[in-house]
């Protein structure tokens, strides 16, 4: 597998049949803080989201709401996709929309390729179809429903019968390749649990998967090269997202095909458990019939749970983002998902764990220590960072701790452990507001004897207040902006963004002399939003 020079992360491009809730910004906002902590570990970094506007389920809606389907899906796009990425503050470096006229050519060229390969065939179809999982289920994942009924297990709704005529993608030709490929790069799926669902699905046996619909039942889609009478099965049209985006197909020499061969293959894909199978079975199998390196990682994460229950528009457990940032902002909504569940594993969202974890560990535990540090420089040395003297042990403690958190965050971001990496970042923060709670600066500076001790111990807060905005700077670049201003770095050391996470442990790095300045608490404390 070729390496990248750049490092490439994408989210699945969201369907545009609804309005967005938590549960697609969860998947945008680890994608955003993996993007920029790569960014300040040095590494140029290619961040990709978009719209997935073909299909059944956006043309059926699209008709119900008396429009043609590109209105419908340019209205949506515009007015509730795009915005959410600035509600999150997510710094995309591309949105690609499968309606986009690159797409379209993208996945003409790719399988046009796979076509002129001999991995595409014509033939009948007739099986169980899921309009909201745009997906022909097998029929032993079907649910028993009312008499004859049977329903998709996601949904809980009917699926409808199919009987056409397709081209077919030769996809059981490709098992001992994909599980060859797997078994020699364990680490290709994410976390275990995904990787042991997905051979366990291949050994089961894959069978040749349409990758076409008739234009009779579907006209929404995207044009077959060689027949005008079959549009690409959306998920073969939405999959190739992932290179249409960065220049697949374009000519040689020009800046897209540099584009494309710069930064594909992708270093992870971000999906979500239920989408797993088209990003671990079809997909590598698609990408070996066009020649393609594969990924090098597929993370496939947890369901978020409102009720017990998957957030779901349909089901009335959707919530929009902006529910919850209009009250706590976008800093404390992407510290508390990646903070509370770990990523891989489903987790329960509540107003209630939300609420506490913003009072004790951002108002309570980094806010309050901002305030406290910024607060007693103005106070004791009239907003100037003091020069330190000598280093006692506590001091040097405190500065081997630093060291030990950036490396621990570190680590566990490059293996997507968001909760991990968070955790080392708070236990150091609690280590900083332990030592402020030991040396009582309050108390040193009543004796003009202590005045020596007591420069050293504000410029350690404030230092290591410094490397604090570092590291939580991907998760909450809001805050950490202002902590940064507050400390007096940037005219010393620039913008945050541009500090490595290696020199978060770089100690002395703030400059004595620096202008400190309190301003309003980074988290303020707010009321209860369930009373």
């Amino acid at each position: 597998m070729s390496e990248s020079k750049t490092y490439y992360v994408t989210t699945p491009i969201y369907y545009v049949n609804d309005s967005p809730h938590i549960g697609h910004a969860y998947t945008t906002v680890a994608g955003d803080v993996l993007a920029r902590w790569h960014r300040q570990r040095g590494e140029d970094v290619w961040y990709l989201t978009g719209t997935d506007e073909h299909g059944t389920k956006v043309e059926r809606t699209a008709r119900k709401n008396d429009m043609e389907p590109q209105a419908w899906v340019d209205q949506l796009v515009e007015n509730e996709w795009k915005p959410v990425l600035r509600t999150i503050d997510a710094a995309t470096d591309d949105f690609i929309r499968t309606t986009s006229g690159r797409h379209k050519e993208g996945v003409e060229a790719f399988w046009e390729k796979v076509r002129d390969n001999g991995d595409i065939y014509e033939g009948n179809f007739e099986g169980p179809y899921c309009v909201g999982c745009e997906e022909f289920k097998l029929p032993s994942e079907l649910l028993d429903g009312d008499g004859e009924e049977k329903l998709c297990p996601i949904h809980s709704r009917p699926v409808e019968m199919l009987e056409e005529r397709n081209w077919f993608f030769k996809l059981e030709s490709f098992t001992n390749r994909l599980l060859e490929h797997y078994e020699k790069h364990p680490e290709a799926i994410q976390p275990e649990s995904a990787r042991n669902e997905v051979i366990s699905f291949i050994k089961q046996g894959l069978r040749d998967i349409s990758m076409s619909r008739s234009v009779k039942n579907v006209t929404w889609g995207i044009p077959l090269p060689w027949d005008s009478e079959q549009v690409v099965y959306v998920w073969f049209d939405a999959l190739l997202n992932y290179i249409t985006a960065i220049g697949y197909g374009a000519r040689e020499g020009t800046p897209e095909a540099d584009k494309f061969a710069s930064t594909w293959p992708a270093n992870v894909h971000l999906v979500g458990k239920d989408i797993l199978r088209f990003h671990a079975v079809y997909w590598p199998a698609m990408l070996m019939a066009a020649d393609l390196p594969l990924p090098k990682h597929v993370f496939a994460h947890g369901w978020l749970l409102v009720g017990g229950e998957k957030m779901s528009k349909s089901k009335l457990t959707g919530i929009a983002p902006e529910q919850i940032i209009d009250h706590f902002g976008s800093d404390a909504f992407r510290y508390y998902f990646l903070r509370a569940i770990s990523f891989g594993n489903d987790g329960a969202f509540s107003w209630e764990d939300l609420s506490a974890r913003y009072t004790a560990e951002l108002a309570n535990g980094l806010g309050n220590l901002g305030s406290r540090a910024t607060a007693m420089v103005g106070k004791y040395f009239d907003g100037v960072l003091p020069e330190p003297g000598p280093y006692s042990n506590a001091d040097l403690a405190l500065q081997d701790q630093l060291v030990a958190a950036v490396e621990i965050a570190d680590a566990a971001i490059t293996r997507f452990d968001f909760s991990g990496a968070l955790a080392a970042m708070k236990s150091f923060v609690d280590a900083v507001n332990m030592y402020v709670t030991e040396q009582e600066p309050w108390k040193l500076a009543k004796d003009p004897k202590n005045t020596d001790r007591l420069r050293t111990v504000l410029y350690v807060m404030c230092e290591a207040l410094r490397g604090i905005a570092i590291l939580y700077n991907p998760v909450m670049p809001k805050a950490m902006g202002a902590l940064w201003g507050r400390l007096g770095a940037n005219p010393h050391l620039g913008p945050i963004a541009s500090n490595t996470i290696a020199s978060a442990g770089h100690w002395g790095e703030l400059p004595p002399g620096s202008l400190v300045s309190k301003g309003d608490g980074l988290f303020p404390r707010l009321e209860d939003p369930s009373e």
